[in-house]
């Protein structure tokens, strides 16, 4: 379970655009992002202010009604801001959601794509690690090395495996077959932060700490816990080791990366 507490939540989506922003400050903004096929950096900054903007929005107003996603999802709504207007652009739509969450409190019931989790806390939570997560996408752009401080990583982890339980991760679609079945199970081992156990046998996914004395799970992910989190979210993980039963591996990653594109 996560060490981290709601204003450390705050303190990072600011902090992690702050790194962003250092350096990509003065980067050609026409630079491709191999990571986010089709986009360059100055797609990828708006996208990220772009989020921001759009949770603040919703925190701020306490709406319990979905707010429409243009800002995220529109390449068209900040295409004015460019170069260095568009870094400070960046920093201030980070401060004004902190101060927004801040406001709020962890607890005050706003509307999520995640209906079990209608709070502000969900907000917090996921921009932090949306904006680290494309942090890393900016420093692979511009050849620079990604790291991530442990306790933000490994609550980035988990808080995929969360994901991973909900029925859109799991259940039968016209698209994509169902995970559940006997025998499929997952071990992930982060080099000495974390091992975590994911139980496809059920009538839904389950995921637990590693417990010494557990059977050999069907196929097995191992590496740095920073790039255990670059091979949950498709990104360049050379260090991150598989065995087992790939395929298996393959669709499961495939089934819980759905919330990337919603």
């Amino acid at each position: 379970m996560t060490s981290l507490t709601f204003d450390d939540y705050c303190q990072a989506i600011v902090s992690q655009t702050d790194l962003l922003s250092r350096r990509i400050r003065g980067a050609d903004t026409a630079t491709p992002v191999p990571t986010c096929p089709g986009w360059d950096l100055g797609r990828l900054l708006r996208h990220v202010g772009g989020d921001h903007r759009w949770a603040e929005e919703v925190v701020r107003t306490r709406s319990v009604e979905p707010v429409p996603a243009d800002p995220v999802d529109d390449p068209a709504v900040y295409a004015h801001l460019d170069g260095d207007a568009l870094v400070d652009w960046l920093g201030e739509g980070a401060e004004a959601l902190a101060a927004a969450l801040r406001a709020a409190g962890p607890g005050t019931r706003v509307w999520t794509p995640a209906h079990e989790r209608s709070t502000a806390l969900f907000w917090a939570r996921r921009m932090t690690h949306e904006t680290a997560l494309h942090r890393a996408d900016a420093l692979l752009a511009t050849g620079a090395q990604f790291t991530l401080d442990s306790a933000l990583a490994l609550d980035a982890v988990e808080e995929w495996l969360e994901f991973s339980t909900v029925p859109e991760a799991y259940e039968p679609t016209p698209e994509a077959p169902g995970l559940l079945a006997p025998d499929r199970t997952l071990h992930f081992e982060a080099d000495g932060a974390g091992q975590w156990l994911v139980d496809l046998t059920g009538e839904q996914p389950t995921w637990q700490p590693w417990q010494q004395g557990t059977a050999d799970a069907a196929a097995t992910v191992r590496g740095p816990l920073t790039d255990l989190l670059l091979f949950l979210y498709r990104r360049p993980a050379p260090a991150v080791e598989t065995r087992g039963d790939k395929d298996l591996l393959e669709l499961w990653l495939r089934r819980t990366g759905f919330w990337l594109e919603a």
